[in-house]
């Protein structure tokens, strides 16, 4: 018998078509790898101008020129975000400042309450050194964390701001407000350019990624910033010294799924025990990060991000993580949108496989 045809197969590119998107592919990744150093402050813009592009459309609907409905929406940015900025700074130069001094004795206290687990190991390891191994983490301890607080209000004081001052306050609002002005003029240039014989596709595509990185980075930003505040507001009134700056912390790096919430959940919970003597602070600690966990999961996450984003916590993970060791803090920005394109891209490609006669073969 004859096979039947399939008539829903869709045309598969040719070999110079392939080549020609794989060389432009390539390019496009050594142009970035290239100029990493000085992209940072122009792709912050462009996803400035992503985040803020529907509430420019909103104002133009209300009859206002584009360019008037761009200034006003970035007005109305900068004046949330700079004091909001300068208040979290202090807030955080001032818990800096009390980490520093405060971690001899939280080193002391914890190694005084370990004691008891060293006597224990040291019946069941009779060769076990107790004593050297309690003056080795109290020598080794206070001074790398003591470091480390130093370096980071270093960072805050110094060199981020001179870094905030040349890119993020100068050239990062230039590159939004022109991308925000013209970003619907972007979006009909790009259309205009796409294959005529592949534009449906493409844009049915680009719909999707949209739809997606949509979902994800507006909705997860929302998320960060409720959760951080939740967090810090929540351990600050249990009365944990650091419970500001570690609870901000943790709600901000939630958008790494499931780091922000352990790694907060375990400094928070290491500081409780080695500032309080009773118990019930220690377990308001944990309630907090337990009704964080609660809110997130089934209220915050669910109505801001969206439960069909379609984007795996795993493939987000290794995304953010092989963006920063490329690219540093650029390839953690892009990551997620890069991991939404290439989830998209390779679900069409598994589509376009199962109708094409490599699969339906006998």
């Amino acid at each position: 018998m004859p096979r039947k045809v399939i008539t829903d197969i869709q045309p598969t590119p040719t070999r110079s078509n392939r080549f020609f998107w794989l060389t432009l592919f390539a390019l496009f990744c050594a142009f970035v790898y290239i100029l990493r150093s000085v992209l940072l402050p122009f792709v912050a813009g462009i996803i400035i101008g992503y985040l803020l592009d529907p509430l420019v459309d909103k104002f133009t609907r209300l009859k206002m020129s584009r360019t008037w409905a761009t200034v006003l929406v970035l007005i109305l940015v900068l004046l949330l975000i700079v004091p909001a900025v300068v208040m979290l700074a202090n807030v955080i130069d001032s818990q800096l400042s009390t980490f520093i001094s405060v971690v001899p004795g939280y080193v002391a206290t914890l190694l005084h309450k370990a004691e008891p687990l060293l006597a224990d190991l040291k019946a069941l390891f009779p060769a076990l050194d107790a004593e050297k191994i309690r003056e080795y983490l109290q020598a080794n301890m206070a001074n790398n964390l003591k470091i480390l607080g130093k370096v980071l209000r270093s960072l805050v004081s110094g060199g981020m701001a001179i870094v905030n001052l040349i890119s993020l306050l100068l050239i990062t609002p230039v590159v939004a407000f022109y991308m925000l002005r013209d970003w619907d003029k972007f979006i009909d240039k790009m259309r205009s350019l796409l294959p005529r014989k592949s534009k449906k596709s493409i844009e049915q595509q680009a719909r999707e990624i949209d739809r997606m990185m949509a979902g994800f980075i507006r909705g997860q930003l929302s998320v960060c910033v409720i959760l951080g505040s939740f967090y810090a507001i929540g351990l600050h009134l249990v009365g944990l010294d650091l419970g500001l700056l570690v609870g901000f912390l943790a709600g901000i790096i939630s958008f790494i799924p499931y780091v922000g919430t352990i790694s907060g959940f375990i400094t928070a919970t290491a500081l409780a025990f080695a500032q309080f003597s009773t118990p019930l602070p220690i377990i308001s600690v944990m309630l907090v990060f337990a009704v964080g966990q609660f809110l997130e999961g089934n209220f915050l996450t669910p109505k801001l991000v969206g439960e069909n984003v379609g984007l795996h916590p795993v493939w987000v993970m290794f995304a953010l993580l092989a963006g920063g060791v490329l690219l540093g803090f650029l390839g953690l920005m892009i990551a997620v949108p890069a991991a939404a394109i290439i989830g998209v891209l390779v679900r069409h490609a598994l589509m376009n496989y199962k109708k094409s006669h490599l699969y339906l073969q006998d």
